[in-house]
């Protein structure tokens, strides 16, 4: 039978790392044989675990070895990476190597080298120094470029080495909505000021409900105090907020009574409208045309804005981004290529949280908040793992938010 060894180390027990090896082997009707284990004696004293893995099917090994991989299972034996070029534009070469978001080595010229942009999803590419490689989008892809292929020579770091401790650990167990939500957002918030110490950015990806919810005064408190840096959403967001703002409603809604007021369901449109005219979001609040509001505020303190449009889009924005594989190049460059994002706030926006989600390398720290549990869920499931959930709706949320943080 086709066999490899594989070596696991770290705390294997109580992270249940190695019972998810296991089960996994015996998923993809493997056979395995634990060669050697040494259990750590003190609760931080590393394990170590050496298991023969074989199959029947060569092709399904393989599969097999790079689903474990993610947990840390590495080959014992080091073998160069294995490489084609391809042959058309916008093309992978048969059995290319997918990636996960999780850190990546590739054995190269005599050496473990790290991956570049860490991206699930991807292919990875040789880059010219012969000494390098970094993460490629299938429409990057160009004849001739030089694609990893199989996993020969491909180590990937183990899940477990990305789960949170502390007050972040306890946010990532089991999502409920009887979690006491005052403990998560504390935790939030205290990651939130280590973050701005740093002087590293905030990534907020956001839903039109931050302005429906009547929340849109509370994200411009946390714009102007310094904790939202980069912002992604779509141009339901900007339209209502821009609605909000020169109207006083949000899809024809009073923001301040409630009501839905006589012939509101124009409003948006005529938002809209007043902002083509103007020629973008910019040059409206340059003429005074908007005065408030969370656009206004992301224009006055630099927040630097990827608005993604969809099929359904009213106008759109002009600065709303129309084609699909540009916008997701736009936030690709700010988070996963671009300024170092290490916390990502993802708020009542399920298709906006998974397609950032998936441009995030595993070691940035995701909080997901949404009314629904499900929606919470799925951005785990779509392979972000490591977000943590907190399932509330969206203006209580940043009300708790602003409060701890000590914003008046």
């Amino acid at each position: 039978m086709p066999e490899e060894i594989v070596e696991l180390r770290g705390h294997l027990i109580d992270s249940l790392v190695l019972p998810k090896v296991l089960d996994a082997i015996r998923s993809h009707k493997g056979c395995f044989e634990i060669q050697q284990m040494e259990v750590g004696i003190r609760p931080r004293d590393p394990s170590f675990a050496r298991i023969l893995v074989a199959h029947d099917d060569e092709h399904k090994l393989e599969l097999l070895l790079q689903h474990i991989a993610r947990y840390g299972a590495d080959a014992v034996e080091r073998h160069e990476v294995e490489w084609k070029r391809s042959v058309r534009d916008g093309v992978f070469p048969d059995g290319f190597c997918s990636t996960t978001n999780l850190d990546t080595w590739i054995y190269l010229a005599g050496r473990w080298r790290k991956v570049k942009y860490p991206e699930m999803d991807s292919g990875i590419l040789l880059l010219p120094d012969g000494r390098s490689a970094r993460t490629i989008k299938m429409f990057e892809v160009r004849k001739g470029d030089p694609i990893v292929i199989g996993r020969k020579g491909v180590r990937v770091s183990a899940v477990e080495s990305y789960r949170p401790a502390g007050e972040f650990g306890f946010m990532g167990s089991e999502i409920s909505m009887e979690k006491p939500k005052g403990l998560l957002i504390r935790a939030l918030a205290k990651q939130m000021k280590e973050e701005r110490r740093r002087h590293r950015p905030i990534l907020w990806v956001c839903g039109p409900a931050v302005v429906h919810s009547g929340g849109s005064n509370l994200f411009v408190k946390l714009i102007a105090e310094g904790y939202a840096q980069i912002l992604f959403a779509g141009n339901a967001l900007a339209a209502h907020d821009i609605e909000s703002s020169m109207m006083g409603t949000s899809l024809g809604v009073s923001i301040h009574e409630g009501a839905v007021t006589r012939g509101g369901h124009e409003n948006h449109l005529r938002a809209i409208n007043s902002i083509r005219a103007a020629g973008s979001i910019r040059k409206a609040v340059k003429k005074g045309i908007l005065r408030s509001g969370i656009m206004h505020a992301c224009v006055m303190h630099d927040v630097d804005v990827v608005l993604a449009g969809s099929i359904r889009d009213d106008g759109p924005l002009p600065e709303v981004i129309t084609d699909a594989v540009a916008a997701q190049a736009a936030m690709r460059r700010r988070c996963s290529r671009g300024k170092g994002v290490e916390l990502a706030v993802m708020v009542a926006t399920l298709l906006h949280s998974v397609a950032t989600g998936n441009m995030l390398p595993a070691r940035t720290r995701v909080v997901c908040v949404d009314i629904q549990p499900a929606n919470v869920t799925k951005l785990m499931d779509r392979g972000t793992f490591q977000s943590v959930g907190i399932v509330t709706d969206v203006q209580p949320f940043l009300h708790e938010l602003v409060t701890e943080l000590g914003i008046r």
